[in-house]
């Protein structure tokens, strides 16, 4: 199986910052270790080409994110502090879940240690998202004739605003986000299918509403091609989510949408998403369940 990583997707951050950037290194140490993954799963994606970026992202956005020029509004309403390693991190995240797109059409299933930054829009980044990873990869396969119909299976605790606002006049990407309904985005966009739940959801509710939802989506639009964000901040420890979904709730999700994709021989991208909770242990655990989900079926 192949794993997109890279020492690009951790970076320094001011003391206190509450965007867990250290997961993604420990992640990968967590999977050696369990013995989930090989050494030889990883790879190195490198960087998204200005090509693919500019399918997405406005011209201006972009050269600002390029060149360090993002006012102090933009800093403060995307909550990372601006740097040359921040732009090759968001290049290289965005290259980890395109790369996973084009592994998953050859064997069913790749994933990415980072991605799912679901709030970038065309024309700004917010929410700790600098460039839209899935609507990059799910535009590049679009472009290239690689895929006829995306569906984007958003499971991350907040609504994924950035990619239903890209892709709303593409009826070619199918935007399904599953999120807490009082939460992050305050102003929320229209996806073409949003399911609100309501806070403290448990397991038990959480999984029938999704069992309820995606087989039925999966019937209607017909998809070739999954992406699917897999946030982890839907568990109950989580400082953002709202949710209150145990361990074991958040991994039986994961084997859920992934059995489906399994079942249906649907090629399927997974990237990461959001994970804030108070001990990085419970976040990199939970992380670490989705790919066992994957090798459990794939192999």
């Amino acid at each position: 199986m192949h794993l997109a990583t890279s020492d690009r997707y951790t970076l320094p951050l001011p003391i206190g910052h509450r965007f867990p950037i250290a997961k993604y290194g420990l992640i990968r140490e967590q999977l050696l270790w369990q013995g989930i993954a090989a050494e030889a799963d990883f790879y190195d994606p490198g960087f998204c080409s200005e090509e693919d970026i500019l399918r997405v992202h406005s011209p201006d956005y972009w050269h600002k994110v390029r060149d360090q020029q993002l006012s102090a509004a933009e800093v403060r309403r995307l909550g990372l502090p601006q740097s040359p390693e921040l732009t090759r991190r968001s290049l290289s995240s965005a290259a980890g879940t395109l790369a996973s797109a084009q592994w998953a059409l050859q064997e069913g299933v790749a994933l990415s240690l980072a991605g799912g930054t679901h709030h970038a829009f065309r024309d700004r980044g917010e929410g700790f998202c600098v460039l839209n990873d899935v609507a990059i990869a799910a535009a590049h396969l679009l472009y290239h004739g690689l895929a006829r119909q995306v569906l984007v299976v958003d499971l991350d605790v907040h609504q994924g605003d950035g990619t239903a606002s890209i892709f709303r006049d593409e009826p070619r990407v199918f935007t399904f986000s599953m999120h807490a309904e009082a939460n992050y985005p305050l102003r929320k966009e229209q996806s073409d299918l949003d399911v609100a739940l309501e806070l403290g959801t448990t397991d038990t509710e959480y999984l029938q509403t999704l069992a309820a939802t995606l087989p039925r989506l999966l019937a209607e639009v017909q998809p070739d091609f999954v992406f699917y964000l897999a946030g982890v901040d839907v568990l109950a420890t989580d400082k953002l989510g709202k949710l209150a979904l145990t361990p074991t709730g958040c991994r039986q999700r994961d084997e859920y949408v992934l059995g489906l994709c399994y079942q249906h021989r649907l090629p399927v991208a997974v990237s990461m998403g959001g994970g804030y909770s108070e001990r990085l242990a419970d976040i990199v655990d939970a992380h670490c369940h989705t790919f066992r989900a994957a090798y459990a079926l794939w192999g």
